[in-house]
């Protein structure tokens, strides 16, 4: 009677390999670099002087926003100046308390050289204008960026997606193959608008839920497997309790 051919083993379980984002678009104030309270400050000095008051509400109601529109509410807080005065004025505050000293967000600079050594481009996209920005990047890890946007050379700012969809056609990518990381309203809805998979990093002001978004408290501890885990889809969110969280704190 002829024997049954033996059936060969099964092949060892082999994990397929995590695709990561086709790059990753990053905001800058609050993000990257602790910016805002540079930037309160500088709002706070300028209402003073012409005589008003500027409190954290009002501060937190302008982060993220287009610096003209920031501007606009300073003019209607008292500030008898033109808004491209009042931008430059502020500009000139912020870059020179960078200059002294830039104040990295835990765990953005790890996550950049991991991006950065495992080949995936990342742009920078910001409300900023290009000398704050850059003076930023003097002090990120050489060669994490390789394209800029600022607020200054889009027609439209955050939340309007153009933004987002300027940095990934800048670097010949489709934006819902790629990663944004935000910090703020303004800027997560830019993001989520643009089709590209979103972070939203607690810092300033409350990252509330939104449909598609992933939220983190710090970046500390953001892996590349996280990365490709939002690119395949996948929503995370690692919110510390509300009983727990100070985001929003003066």
């Amino acid at each position: 009677m002829p024997t049954s051919p033996a059936v060969p083993p099964a092949p060892p379980h082999v994990d397929r390999p995590a695709v990561l984002p086709a790059a990753v678009l990053w905001d800058m104030d609050g993000t990257l670099v602790d910016t805002e309270p540079c930037w309160m400050a500088a709002e706070r000095l300028l209402v003073a002087e012409h005589g008003g008051t500027w409190g954290q509400e009002d501060a937190e109601a302008v982060v993220g926003l287009p610096l003209t529109d920031g501007a606009a509410a300073l003019q209607a807080a008292g500030v008898a100046l033109p808004v491209p005065e009042i931008v430059e004025r502020m500009l000139d505050h912020v870059i020179a308390t960078l200059d002294e000293h830039a104040d990295w967000q835990p765990g953005a600079r790890e996550l950049l050289v991991a991006l950065r050594d495992a080949g995936v481009p990342c742009a920078l996209v910001t409300m900023s204008y290009r000398r704050l920005a850059e003076a930023v990047l003097r002090s990120a890890p050489d060669g994490a960026f390789s394209v800029l946007v600022t607020g200054d050379e889009v027609t439209h700012g955050k939340p309007h997606p153009e933004p987002y969809l300027t940095a990934a056609a800048a670097l010949g990518v489709e934006v819902t193959e790629c990663v944004a990381i935000e910090d703020s309203p303004p800027g997560i809805g830019s993001a989520l608008a643009s089709g590209a998979r979103t972070l939203g990093v607690q810092h300033i002001v409350p990252v509330d839920p939104r449909p598609g978004l992933s939220r983190v408290g710090s970046l500390d501890g953001v892996t590349l497997d996280d990365l490709a885990r939002l690119r395949a889809g996948e929503v995370i969110d690692r919110l510390p309790a509300p009983s727990s969280s100070a985001a929003g704190a003066p």
